[in-house]
């Protein structure tokens, strides 16, 4: 990910918490889904497509020579689930 700072007015800041809160996710998070909302209303990819797809990975590699580089070679599991 990258870091990045934006502005907000007050209005904006107080909705953006209150939503975290109710859904237990942190305001960035609710700022991401809003970004995601918003490029696939102007036609960009629905990434919640990927998101359920790369939940259904979860303990998907069992086997103990694979599970144990998972953490450092995640990017190349998830590029062969995905082809």
């Amino acid at each position: 990910m990258i870091r990045t700072q934006i502005q907000l007015e007050v209005r904006h800041e107080r909705a953006i918490k209150k939503i975290a809160k109710r859904d237990g996710i942190s305001m960035a998070e609710v700022i991401r889904r809003c970004v995601d909302a918003a490029l696939v209303a102007e036609g960009g990819e629905d990434m919640s497509a990927r998101y359920r797809q790369a939940a259904q990975l979860v303990g998907a590699f069992a086997s103990a020579d694979r599970a144990a580089d998972v953490a450092a070679n995640h990017d190349d599991y998830l590029d062969e689930a995905f082809e």
